[in-house]
C-alpha cells in the first residue's frame, strides 16, 4: 500500500479555487483510483492545497493518472488551475 500526496503551493488567495477545481475533478473520476483526499494548510505554508491518496499499486496509478490526463470532462474542469499555482511536488510513501 503506498500513499500519494501532490503538494500545490498556490498564488496569494487562490487555494480556494484550486480546491473548487479538484472537488469537481474528483466527481468526475470516482471510479477510478480510490477516493482522494483534500487538504489545505492549517499551520504550514500559506494556500497549500494537498491531494493525497492511498494506492495498492503505483503502477496502476501512473496508468490512472495517464487515462485521467486525456479525458475531456476532466480537462474541462481542472482548466486554468496552472494559473492558480506557483510550484508544486509530489510524495509517494510505502505504508509499513
Amino acid at each position: 500500500m503506498f500513499v500519494v500526496r501532490n503538494v500545490f503551493k498556490c498564488k496569494p488567495g487562490q487555494a480556494k479555487n484550486v480546491i473548487g477545481k479538484f472537488k469537481a475533478a474528483h466527481e468526475l473520476m470516482a471510479d477510478t483510483i480510490g477516493k482522494p483526499r483534500l487538504l489545505v494548510d492549517e499551520v504550514a505554508d500559506f494556500w497549500t492545497v494537498v491531494v493525497e491518496v492511498e494506492v495498492k499499486d503505483i503502477a496502476k496509478f501512473e496508468e490512472a493518472l495517464r487515462e485521467r490526463g486525456s479525458r475531456d470532462d476532466v480537462k474541462n474542469a481542472m482548466a486554468g488551475y496552472l494559473d492558480m499555482v506557483v510550484s508544486g511536488y509530489r510524495e509517494v510513501f510505502r505504508v509499513v
